[in-house]
């Protein structure tokens, strides 16, 4: 009897099964094995497939081959509206020749892969100019009986919401969701299998302007895709006879207004429950370009999560807010009763509360108000699906008697599949995780955003090349970010120029910043490591050569990207409130950094996909990139031009410092800078995903923990102290008197600052994938003092993987679980490393951090500052006798002395309180 279970867990390209409407005719699939003895790895598989055609007709394709991630589809391509049911099994080198048993079948359809699928056309109001009432759009169909399956494809111009024979169809939210839709429209496939009958059916699309027809950016733009709103649908149903009948959106459809008086992203939704649709009257049929559509490559924006309203207070106002207790994207649902009709019900939302009132100047220009008119006494449930807004609070006017049970906070986001977790023994840590989950939740909606409430929420290509890492382990992010990279690839420009934001809408002119830029090599790159999807990098190394190529023509012969338009490292906290330009790191140095590293990322592709020319040509121009960086920017003695944190990370982590000795001065140059800012940080967007492990790698793994579990300004853990649920924009967001950051520009979720979420999963806990899909996974917790415990857990394609440490009683227990065709390499303290295959291991070992190591007679200063009981003790010493007013102060003042003596110290600092404490920690 086997040991090996029979395969599950089916997948078609980035979808679990079952999938209905694929765009991929031959779609790759995945799977996973629960269970197989220790000894087992996969030799070969078997994929059956069944196919429903008029002959129904099954075929098993056998394959001798260890893969299980992403394996070709076997079989001929599917075909339009074709449906198959496929089984997995497979065998390994434990079990001779026999086979497991076969998985439960998988089913996949095929939506409409080609324009000429499409009789329906895009009909559109006669007479709906931007700032009308939304429109309702409806027609009928005539369907005969015996139907055995339906199917809906719809999408739009604006967004849609579907009923049919007056039943929503479907849980999307916000479809057709946002693309960059002169060159990509996705539909939708709905199966209304349940909600049609024979005879008269009717269809209603209720229209909103979103991102289509509304506002959007932060040039007060509408209308920037097109001005007319319009519907594409069309049902077909199959009969037991096998026909296919065909109903589609045509001039025969009606439009009438809807009682929703407008809608907006940024504004919000006013409605007005009195009124009745108005009169149907004839729709335009439109031509357009079927040929744009494509089917979705991940999963829709639906509602997550419903939260409850936590408490209601009045502002000293006299203003009625509600607090949900979280930073949450998506809306309010309201149930009223008891009003007059004509009566107005309206919410206005903020993320943050100032001086007890609704903190607004954040949100810009964006109104973020939702309005109802009452129609009269009767209970009703208010709600405006055509909007959403990012908000904690919302301030309720018109509501006599309000409850917390009246109110619910509705969460929506792409509903992407949850596959990360950590935690820690700090509970500010753990907190901090969560707020960095939640902000990505409320910016992954169907576009990665950078905030989700002022007039703004763009897909900026920086944030997410910093945040990628992050985001594919807390989530599957495959399908979601091939389709955003479909779009980068169709919005890149001709010269290879990548826009600021994708989808582009501000349209400048040969946009090109080091940074940003790089998503178009580091986010396909980073899905390949995490997800082993090898298929995307053939589909964007052409985008991928053309930003180089960009790079190194705007370099020039020197190799040096100098000069012309830079982020930087955006907001680094040293950076004026104004001017978030300012960063200490010189914008040259980062700029050239980053072509070495996108350079070099391109080389590694092109050998992926077997292009082994190109990735010579790119390996060649990144070493030659590194040469040029050394020689112009980085002294023989590991000096870095502009000397800053960041651009010491990014000369570490990137291999642009040619010699050793280059590379141990510039860690060690970078540790003292971290001491001398009193562990705060000292990064903006680009310095922060680096700089862990700049100083782990470099031999300062302590210093790398002060640094993230530090909690005064500016640091990770000081919005948490804060009562912060989300990350900040800006690490000073609020002040510490509560009041709102000054600059023009403060959101309070964004994701971006929270990259350092992938150190935790890689370095704290130790889970990080060796191999492309973790087929291999390199286990490597850094013990610290400073936690007795941490543990990630991430589910690979592979399945569950786990890694948990803790330390108690001088000992370190170590836990690591592999997945069934998935290694590990485990860093075990004290040992050699170890290689173990899938299933359950456990060391205990001593822990090295069991004593603390005594400071030497001969402390230097360096040695005080990173003696943290000591250095607390004194700091503490220095703030209470007035002699600096925190922490930093102090270790600022020490910046000249650390390689001095300790003692030798004390004779100069003043006053007598503090020599007296450090002579005393000193002598103990």
């Amino acid at each position: 009897m086997s040991h090996l279970a029979a395969p599950t867990a089916l997948r078609f390209e980035h979808l679990a099964a079952p999938v209905v409407g694929t765009g991929t005719a031959s779609p790759r699939i995945s799977w996973q094995v629960p269970a197989a003895a220790a000894g087992y790895a996969q030799t070969a598989y078997e994929v059956e497939i069944t196919r429903d055609t008029a002959q129904v007709s099954t075929q098993v394709y056998t394959e001798q081959s260890p893969d299980q991630v992403l394996v070709p589809w076997p079989a001929e391509a599917l075909g339009s509206r074709e449906s198959a049911q496929v089984r997995v099994r497979v065998r390994g080198s434990d079990n001779g020749d026999d086979w497991s048993e076969w998985s439960e079948p998988a089913y996949v359809e095929t939506g409409l892969l080609a324009a000429d699928d499409w009789t329906a056309r895009f009909v559109s109001p006669h007479d709906n100019p931007h700032g009308s009432p939304a429109p309702l759009i409806s027609g009928t169909a005539d369907l005969p009986d015996d139907i055995v399956k339906a199917r809906l494809y719809a999408t739009s111009y604006g967004i849609y919401l579907p009923e049919l024979n007056g039943q929503r169809v479907g849980t999307e939210e916000l479809a057709p969701g946002w693309t960059a839709y002169q060159y990509r429209l996705r539909y939708q496939t709905y199966d209304v299998t349940e909600l049609v009958r024979p005879g008269e059916n009717t269809l209603e699309f209720l229209l909103g302007n979103a991102w289509y027809r509304g506002r959007i950016g932060f040039q007060d733009q509408t209308q920037l895709y097109g001005d007319r709103l319009a519907v594409l649908a069309q049902l077909e149903v199959t009969t037991g006879d096998g026909r296919l009948h065909t109903f589609g959106s045509d001039g025969t459809w009606t439009s009438r207004e809807s009682n929703v008086l407008a809608d907006d992203l940024y504004d919000g939704q006013t409605t007005d429950l009195r009124k009745q649709p108005g009169e149907p009257a004839p729709v335009d049929v439109l031509d357009s370009d079927l040929t744009l559509l494509v089917a979705p490559d991940g999963p829709p924006v639906r509602i997550t999560d419903v939260l409850p309203a936590v408490e209601i207070t009045t502002s000293p106002s006299g203003k009625t807010l509600v607090d949900f207790g979280q930073n949450l994207v998506g809306r309010v649902r309201l149930k009223v009763r008891g009003g007059s009709a004509g009566d107005e019900v309206v919410l206005r939302h903020a993320e943050v509360l100032e001086n007890g009132e609704l903190g607004v100047r954040p949100l810009r220009t964006a109104k973020a108000t939702d309005v109802y008119v009452l129609a009269g006494p009767d209970e009703v449930t208010l709600d405006s699906p055509l909007t959403f807004h990012g908000f904690r609070y919302a301030e309720v006017e018109g509501v006599a008697d309000l409850r917390t049970e009246d109110l619910e906070g509705i969460v929506i986001g792409s509903d992407l599949r949850r596959t990360g977790w950590f935690e820690s023994s700090n509970e500010l840590l753990d907190r901090f995780h969560d707020n960095v989950v939640w902000g990505m939740r409320g910016n992954f909606v169907d576009v990665p955003t950078d905030c989700p409430q002022r007039d703004e929420r763009l897909g900026w290509t920086g944030d997410i090349q910093v945040f990628s890492p992050s985001a594919s382990f807390l989530f599957d992010t495959g399908g979601f970010l091939t389709n955003w990279l479909a779009d980068l690839a169709a919005e890149q420009q001709k010269d290879g120029s990548v826009p600021f934001v994708v989808p582009d809408v501000l349209r400048n002119e040969a946009p090109a910043t080091a940074a940003w830029g790089d998503a178009a090599t580091i986010v396909p790159w980073v899905l390949y490591e995490r997800t082993g999807d090898a298929g995307l990098l053939a589909r964007q190394l052409p985008s991928m050569r053309a930003w180089v190529d960009k790079m190194a023509g705007l370099a020039g012969g020197d190799l040096l990207w100098s000069g012309g338009f830079q982020f930087g490292d955006w907001l680094d906290p040293t950076a004026p409130p104004e001017n978030p330009f300012r960063a200490k790191a010189d914008p040259d140095v980062l700029a050239t950094a980053h072509l070495a590293r996108s350079a070099e990322v391109v080389a590694k592709a092109a050998e992926v996909v077997g292009q082994t020319d190109l990735a010579s040509e790119y390996a060649d121009l990144a070493a030659r990139v590194r040469q040029a960086f050394a020689a112009e920017y980085a002294t023989e003695g590991g000096r870095v031009l502009s000397d800053s944190a960041t651009n010491y990370a990014l000369a570490l982590q990137w291999a642009l410092l040619p010699t050793e000795t280059q590379r141990q001065r510039a860690g060690a140059r970078l540790a003292d800078l971290v001491r001398t800012s009193g562990f705060r940080i000292s990064t903006g967007f680009v310095g922060t995903p680096l700089i862990a492990d700049a100083l782990a790698d470099s031999g300062h793994p302590d210093l790398a923990y002060r640094l993230l579990l530090q909690t005064s300004c500016p640091s990770w853990l000081y919005a948490v102290t804060m009562g912060a649920t989300t990350v900040w924009e800006r690490w000073d967001s609020m002040l510490p008197d509560g009041s709102i950051n000054p600059g023009q520009m403060t959101s309070f979720n964004h994701y971006a600052l929270g990259a350092v979420a992938d150190w935790m999963h890689r370095r704290v806990a130790g889970l990080a994938a060796a191999e492309p899909g973790y087929r291999a996974i390199d286990v490597r917790p850094l013990f610290t003092d400073q936690l007795t415990k941490a543990s990630a857990k991430h589910l690979t394609p592979y399945g569950e993987a786990s890694v948990g440490w803790s330390r108690a009683d001088g000992h370190v227990t170590l836990s690591v679980t592999i997945p069934v065709g998935s290694r590990a390499t485990v860093d075990v303290p004290g040992q050699e490393a170890v290689e173990v295959g899938h299933g359950t291991h456990e060391w205990t070992v001593d822990d090295p951090y069991a004593t603390a190591p005594a400071l030497p007679a001969d402390a230097t200063v360096r040695q005080i500052v990173d003696n943290l009981p000591i250095w607390t003790a004194l700091a503490a010493a220095a703030v209470e006798s007035g002699f600096v007013t925190d922490d930093a102060e102090l270790a600022g003042r020490f910046e000249r002395y650390l390689d001095q003596p300790a003692g030798a110290l004390a004779e100069a600092t003043d006053p007598e309180a503090v020599k007296a404490a450090l002579g005393a920690l000193l002598h103990h």
